[in-house]
């Protein structure tokens, strides 16, 4: 079963998404809705640093939150600001295709280097760092992560609608990701 869905039109987005701004966000994103003019943000996109993506809104929207892997775990408070005086009910959780973060344990010694090269870090205090830290950050699989982050958003703010979606470098364009219950 094919997990990342395709939006090439309205009647692709998930019923329980349409006419919401999950909705406008894949409409402006995928379809090239005409921009509307915005006072304050009705979406929270938690996306990856990833300098790659860039998703075509317009200003004013969204409150957006970059982190390796679209992981919003540390960035809580961030994600209830945005519901508690932003007053956002809706939030996107945008993994994305070929993402650093994905399998990091198997990038240890590039880490090193890099940080020693061009951090000036000593190379016993890069590996401190990337062992600490690696586990906490590092991802098996794009989809599957965005999956779990969805459920425990979900559980953590129950009133907001969630939704899991996949960023593919490769088009530049967002799908929709499938959940067991649909």
């Amino acid at each position: 079963m094919e997990r990342a869905i395709a939006v090439t039109k309205v009647e692709d987005i998930f019923e329980k998404y349409r006419n919401t701004p999950i909705s406008k966000l894949l409409e402006y994103h995928n379809l090239n809705r005409t921009f509307e003019d915005y006072k304050s943000a009705e979406l929270l996109v938690g996306m990856c640093m990833d300098h790659r993506k860039h998703l075509h809104i317009p200003d004013n929207f969204s409150y957006i939150i970059r982190s390796g892997g679209a992981n919003l775990r540390f960035s809580e408070f961030k994600v209830s600001f945005a519901i508690a005086v932003g007053g956002v009910q809706h939030i996107a959780v945008l993994g994305h295709t070929n993402c650093g973060m994905v399998q990091l344990k198997h990038k240890k010694k590039e880490f090193i280097s890099g940080l020693v090269e061009r951090g000036g870090w000593t190379p016993e205090m890069a590996e401190a760092h990337f062992v600490q830290n690696a586990p906490i950050f590092g991802i098996d699989n794009e989809i599957d992560f965005v999956l779990e982050e969805v459920k425990r958003l979900r559980l953590q703010y129950p009133n907001a609608l969630v939704a899991p979606m996949l960023y593919k470098v490769e088009d530049n364009k967002l799908y929709l990701l499938r959940e067991d219950s649909e």
